[in-house]
């Protein structure tokens, strides 16, 4: 099965060190996950805008045994969901803030896009943060 185009654009970004969401270019709003249509108006006319990469850590989980089936060499990890500034939500990979460590991450912390490798974004094709300092 082919991987549609608009998901392969998101995952083009990742690969260049650029977080992108879909925005409307009819009612102008921001959506994620990438759609055909805008959720809020229907409109097909849908484009890519950068995103600032700073948003909101709603909830968190560290995994550190029983991994879903093809996830278990990446034990420990974390993921979360993340609301960024721009209004959308999405899940994400979280960064420790020690090696295996992600003791310091609270929900409502900051936090901050990272660019990752290419080969990364390849083998996990996902947004990854860590807590803004501070």
């Amino acid at each position: 099965m082919q991987t549609p185009k608009i998901v392969t654009d998101f995952r083009a970004g990742l690969s260049d060190g650029k977080l992108l969401v879909q925005l409307c270019k009819d009612c102008n709003k921001p959506n994620m996950w990438p759609r055909y249509a805008c959720p809020h108006c229907q409109s097909e006319n849908l484009d890519w805008q950068h995103s600032g990469g700073v948003g909101t850590l709603h909830s968190f989980c560290v995994l550190r045994q029983g991994a879903p089936e093809g996830f278990e060499e990446d034990l420990p990890y974390a993921i979360g969901v993340v609301k960024l500034d721009e209004g959308v939500q999405l899940a994400v990979r979280l960064v420790p803030s020690a090696p295996d460590d992600w003791s310091e991450y609270q929900c409502d912390d900051r936090v901050e896009f990272v660019a990752v490798s290419a080969d990364q974004i390849e083998k996990r094709p996902c947004a990854t943060f860590k807590r803004v300092a501070g």
